[in-house]
């Protein structure tokens, strides 16, 4: 057994649960976790706490918890107002750690800051889930963009890191070239899926359960509403899919985002979409539903046509991986990590970045050829079985074995 520490400093796994928005990470944190616990390991998450009334310590499950420690003020504040508080999220955890008198065997940092809190601690493996230079790449302006810091950050983390995992062959390709990354230090492993809960459905139950009428086509996009996603190409193809189809029955739903308050109220980039879907004349088939919990997800994704992901920049994508599971069709540009796992007989499931003239054909084509759609689906549910949060725990856990050299943490 090993006692492993997971530093998720600025998000926590549980916080769907606490009412806030999640994206892949904080998925990815808590399955990899869970796994490792039921493997044998004792798994601690650290996190910070962001609500004074969230429990100290939560138990998971058997050899799992989560650990909220006080740094700053116990309220959301942006990524970049959260540098101030990190000597006092390591003295939390040190504290933590002595009352405990645990002496953790791995440590394993994920994303940008929480490997600057490992860099204090002790040996660390790193995951940086997003890389600031690719960012930038595709970043539409430049409130868009991550300053040098955060880059600077990065390359010193990788010289100090005993391992890097990325999470695709590309991502492992940028860390080596982007950013100088010695190649054994770098481990390609991707993120796993539940297999138990993303699985076929009957589509008919699917729609029934999302109050989607059993006629109506259903696109969907599944995931953060940030302008690096893409939505506004998905919003101009949609428009054109319509225009060419003006009596075809098909919507788009768009799951994310925070939308319990008024449209007033949402993100700067929500309401730039919501803007967009009224001058497109789009209100009537485009629907934001907001943030769902991982239980509600597999509903939506088998009552869908097919996923699209136009992302311009995507270490991985897990809500596409989650709709493969379901066995349902997922278009993706050739950007995210996820599209190595489309081979070439399935290339029509593959775009561009900014075409919304070829995505909407694409979806065109999956619309009118249902026979086609659902040997996709199932063949690309194939393709993805092996990647069970439980094989995925089990080739971490050799890395773990391999990193591990005994010291105190």
């Amino acid at each position: 057994m090993k006692h492993i520490a997971m530093i998720s400093y600025h998000t926590c796994p549980l916080a769907s649960e606490e009412g806030k928005e999640t994206g892949g990470m904080n998925v990815y944190v808590l399955e990899l976790s869970r796994q490792l616990a039921r493997l044998g390991n004792h798994v601690d998450i650290f996190t910070r706490s962001v609500d004074p009334n969230n429990t100290y310590i939560v138990n998971v499950e058997q050899g799992l918890r989560v650990i909220h420690l006080v740094a700053g003020p116990q309220m959301m504040v942006s990524k970049k107002e959260l540098f101030p508080f990190i000597p006092a999220f390591i003295k939390s955890y040190q504290k933590f750690r002595q009352k405990e008198q645990i002496i953790y065997d791995i440590l394993h940092c994920h994303y940008y800051l929480s490997g600057l809190i490992g860099n204090e601690i002790g040996p660390y493996i790193m995951s940086f889930h997003t890389l600031a230079l690719m960012k930038n790449l595709v970043a539409r302006s430049e409130e868009e963009k991550e300053d040098v810091h955060r880059i600077e950050v990065e390359r010193f983390l990788i010289t100090k890191a005993t391992k890097i995992i990325a999470a695709s062959e590309n991502e492992g390709k940028y860390l080596e070239y982007l950013y100088d990354t010695p190649k054994e230090k770098i481990v390609v492993i991707p993120p796993g899926v539940d297999t138990e809960l993303f699985r076929p459905m009957d589509s008919a139950v699917a729609k029934e359960h999302i109050h989607v009428p059993l006629t109506q086509k259903l696109i969907l996009f599944a995931g953060r509403i940030e302008p690096l996603k893409g939505i506004d190409v998905l919003l101009y193809a949609m428009k054109i899919v319509l225009a060419k189809n003006p009596s075809y029955p098909v919507c788009l739903c768009i799951v994310g985002g925070d939308i319990s308050q008024p449209s007033s109220a949402w993100s700067q980039t929500h309401r730039a979409l919501d803007d967009l879907r009224k001058l497109l004349g789009l209100t009537a088939s485009v629907t934001f539903v907001g943030q769902k919990p991982q239980h509600e997800l597999p509903y939506y994704y088998n009552a869908a046509d097919m996923v699209v992901m136009p992302s311009h920049y995507e270490s991985f994508g897990m809500a596409a991986l989650e709709a493969m599971a379901c066995g349902v069709p997922v278009i993706t540009t050739n950007v995210t990590g996820i599209s190595s796992l489309i081979d070439e007989k399935h290339a029509s499931l593959i775009t561009t970045v900014n075409n919304p003239l070829l995505l909407a054909s694409q979806i065109e084509y999956f619309l009118h050829q249902p026979h086609k759609r659902a040997e996709i689906g199932a063949s690309l549910r194939k393709n993805v079985m092996d990647l069970s949060w439980s094989h995925i725990a089990n080739k971490m856990d050799s890395v773990y074995d391999l990193s591990n050299k005994g010291g105190s943490l």
